[in-house]
């Protein structure tokens, strides 16, 4: 997604609260809240299927959890504008340390965490 279309995303989110005067209710508290629902429903439509079938979704459940991955999204917008958080550099960011972390050449093809590698704390 170019950075114009994350911005036109976030004015769209805005101007859809604004209009519904919903800031009010919009506490980073209850955002945070909101974001884990809608993480769990859109967990729930892979909970009990194996790791194949999770690969290789209907298109139906795909739509499904299209439409979960936005709603997680609207929220995770809502509650950085809150907190003036800029997702962008805040990725940036974390990009950077993860690369620290688990640099490429050490950690390729593994799933271990961090902490886990020889000579790392």
């Amino acid at each position: 997604m170019a950075d114009n279309d994350f911005d036109r995303i976030k004015k769209q989110v805005r101007q859809f609260v604004v209009e519904r005067d919903w800031d009010q209710f919009h506490s980073p508290k209850n955002l945070s809240m909101a974001l884990i629902v809608e993480a769990a429903e859109m967990v729930e439509h892979f909970q009990w299927l194996t790791e194949e079938e999770s690969c290789k979704l209907s298109p139906e459940k795909l739509a499904e959890v299209e439409l979960e991955l936005a709603d997680i999204q609207i929220y995770l917008i809502s509650l950085a504008h809150k907190l003036q958080l800029d997702l962008v550099a805040a990725v940036d960011k974390k990009l950077v340390r993860n690369a620290q972390k688990y640099p490429a050449d050490e950690v390729r093809g593994s799933s271990k965490k961090y902490n886990e590698y020889k000579n790392r704390s």
